[in-house]
């Protein structure tokens, strides 16, 4: 059987890879989603990963890399760091294979996640909260791992977590009725790519495959265009499962080769999506496993009439964030926009921007204000929701003749970040 350029990841690793996860990982179904076919006029179907047993692929990669370990390696447990899925995918494994495992998290992660971890490794497993950041938790867990003789499971660059994450490509292809014209799938540190690239790449080499990563934290598409792995100095994290700073080794060697492209979607109409798949189809997906779909819009024109797979790679999404989502949703959409108004400190000044600034249809939504006694104008932040974007100029010209002055901070990132 043909192997990649590469000659990293064989097809029949990854066979083994699906045998030593029968029983772990479940097989996540090819479902037909009629919405995006009829939105983008394509045959569009969901590898759904969010419906896997820890909510996301991770599990894979986890059990294959353990699962490779002998009883000399394994006699001291295992260890990994990791904010979200790849902690739940290390716990569970821990758990079903009776290994004592030691999960490394920052020290600010939520609560919900830690319950969570907690909750797939039963009493395997021991949680060590350490540091502000995931390299804090990162470099304790190495030293923890050399100190104690604990093998490392890392959450992206190792072949046998490539391995395992490549069985979601051989249920793709296996459950698939049609040739498939398009894979798009997220990126983050770009096992879950490498893996399905290596696979597809051998047996269905007329895909095209196309890796997904949000706007703030390009990290595999500026590596592949530089020709060498970079680690970016600062990314938004709101993509948290795919927002990395620096992908891995292999992954990046085998995703060079073998991607036919690698596109960013803005965070903002990630959340979008996150909104519409929820409110259209009751489909919970966290911000990550949201990526692939996002880009049907960016890909529209390419897959008008073709067979699309998208992976939907995971479901843990925070409800506490769900406001934030919205807030983001409608920024990027150009719905929800904040001004500091100087209002004249008289009486009626706020009734008079109420009747005759504010559109019959727009809302405030966020106000601040204190009076200032020994000045001539007060400042007021206001947050205004519209419910079209063109709707921004009137309101700002009736600003202007009715003499309100004002700053606009939708623009000004740093200013907009410390207020809002």
């Amino acid at each position: 059987m043909p192997q990649t350029k590469v000659n990293r990841i064989s097809i029949d690793n990854i066979l083994t890879a699906a045998e030593n996860l029968k029983g772990v990982a479940i097989r996540t179904p090819l479902m037909p989603n009629h919405h995006l076919s009829e939105r983008y006029g394509a045959n569009i179907q969901l590898k759904r990963e969010d419906l896997q047993v820890v909510r996301s692929y991770k599990i894979r990669g986890a059990y294959n890399m353990i699962q490779s370990l002998d009883e000399e390696q394994l006699k001291n447990g295992v260890a990994c760091a990791s904010a979200g899925n790849h902690a739940q995918g290390v716990a569970l494994a821990c758990s079903l294979k009776k290994i004592k495992g030691t999960i490394f998290m920052p020290s600010p992660t939520p609560s919900q996640k830690v319950t969570q971890v907690k909750m797939f490794g039963k009493e395997y497993i021991e949680v060590v909260l350490t540091g502000d950041t995931f390299d804090d938790a990162f470099h304790e867990a190495i030293a923890f791992c050399e100190k104690n003789d604990v093998a490392f499971i890392p959450p992206f660059d190792d072949e046998k977590v490539i391995e395992g994450q490549a069985t979601v490509g051989k249920e793709i292809l296996e459950d698939s009725n049609e040739p498939v014209d398009y894979l798009i799938l997220p990126i983050g540190g770009g096992g879950l790519a490498a893996g399905l690239a290596s696979y597809f790449k051998v047996l269905s080499p007329s895909t095209r495959i196309i890796g997904v990563e949000p706007a703030g934290a390009p990290a595999m598409k500026n590596s592949i265009e530089k020709g060498e792995v970079v680690t970016l100095d600062n990314i938004d994290k709101f993509v948290d499962g795919a927002a990395v700073k620096r992908v891995g080794d292999i992954t990046f060697e085998i995703c060079r080769e073998l991607l036919d492209d690698v596109i960013t979607v803005p965070e903002g109409q990630v959340c979008g999506e996150i909104l519409r798949l929820y409110n259209e189809q009751a489909i919970v997906v966290e911000p990550a496993g949201a990526l692939s779909i996002t880009a049907l819009n960016v890909l529209k024109d390419e897959i008008e009439g073709k067979n699309v797979v998208c992976v939907v790679s995971g479901s843990n999404n925070d409800i506490t964030r769900t406001m934030e989502i919205k807030e983001r949703s409608l920024l990027y959409e150009g719905l929800k926009h904040y001004f500091i108004v100087n209002f004249p400190q008289r009486a009626g000044a706020l009734r008079e921007f109420l009747t005759e600034v504010l559109g019959k249809n727009d809302d405030i939504t966020h106000f601040e204000y204190s009076k200032k006694n020994s000045r001539e104008r007060g400042p007021a932040l206001i947050g205004i929701e519209l419910q079209n974007r063109e709707d921004l100029e009137p309101l700002m010209s009736r600003m202007e003749v009715k003499r309100f002055k004002y700053e606009y901070i939708n623009d000004q990132p740093q200013l907009f970040h410390y207020l809002i």
